[in-house]
């Protein structure tokens, strides 16, 4: 941990990569508690998975186009979002269906991702840092990104907190005052969408979903209220990416992967230790 301290009042990319992980742990906490409440994990891990695909025909048109202003994590945003309105719809629509279309959808955005990193000349190590997380190459741009997809995701939610809580935990009741529940529910995954861009810039996009519920998991063991599960989730997040980010700088481990273990355990040990209290 000194030794992480030291390199992070002398390395520019260490403060960079700090920034980023305390600004995605914003928007993670807010709507990773949505997301756990709702419990719609299944819906944020297709929506994650499809973001490869936007990432990877971004980079295909800025290097054989020379669209050099199209950054992956526009492409990124835009898949996000068709994603979230494509899931959200069959949901909706054809329950009947609807896990075997979001597992396509799962499987052909990375499909479609894969194909178009192939196609693009030179092998791009950036693209394969978003698959599975490389905190440590973010940039300014990357951060100013990040924050206004922070500000946008929070504002969004902040403004329709009472239609998204009445829709996480009443839906039925919520229709029954007069909001419209289907357009809200599209909204959460908008919001989820631009959330999982945020940490595939983290940890990557194979071990988002794992950022974006496991604070939010361990926060509603020791909160009741939504907001509180919100607040306590921010700061679980900061803990756990400003943690791993420690404890990878030393040996020279992956920061995402130790993000996400270090999130895993303390969940798996919150869990052992509810279940050991209720037994005793």
């Amino acid at each position: 941990m000194a030794e992480f301290l030291a390199a992070l009042s002398q390395h520019a990319f260490l403060q960079q990569a700090l920034l980023a992980g305390l600004l995605a742990s914003l928007a993670c906490g807010v709507i990773g508690a949505y997301v756990v409440v709702r419990r719609i994990s299944y819906l944020a891990g297709a929506i994650a998975h499809s973001v490869l695909g936007g990432m990877g025909l971004a980079r295909y048109l800025a290097v054989t186009q020379g669209w050099a202003w199209l950054h992956p994590l526009y492409g990124a945003v835009a898949a996000a979002l068709a994603a979230a309105l494509v899931v959200g719809l069959v949901t909706l629509k054809a329950r009947q269906r609807e896990d075997t279309i979001i597992g396509a959808i799962w499987a052909v955005g990375m499909a479609v991702g894969v194909l178009f990193i192939a196609a693009t000349p030179g092998y791009d190590v950036e693209l394969m840092s978003y698959l599975f997380g490389n905190i440590l190459m973010v940039t300014p741009a990357n951060l100013w990104l990040m924050l206004g997809l922070d500000l946008l995701a929070l504002a969004v939610a902040f403004v329709f907190h009472n239609q998204l809580l009445a829709v996480c935990f009443d839906e039925e009741f919520a229709r029954l005052r007069g909001v419209n529940s289907n357009l809200y529910f599209l909204l959460l995954l908008a919001l989820t969408a631009l959330t999982v861009v945020l940490l595939s810039t983290v940890v990557g996009i194979i071990l988002v979903i794992a950022l974006l519920t496991l604070p939010a998991a361990i926060a509603a063991n020791y909160a009741r209220r939504l907001w509180q599960i919100m607040a306590l989730a921010v700061l679980i997040s900061m803990a756990f990416t400003t943690g791993g980010l420690a404890l990878s700088y030393g040996p020279d481990l992956p920061a995402g992967a130790v993000i996400i273990v270090l999130a895993g355990a303390a969940y798996l040990l919150v869990s052992a230790g509810r279940w050991l209290f209720r037994r005793a």
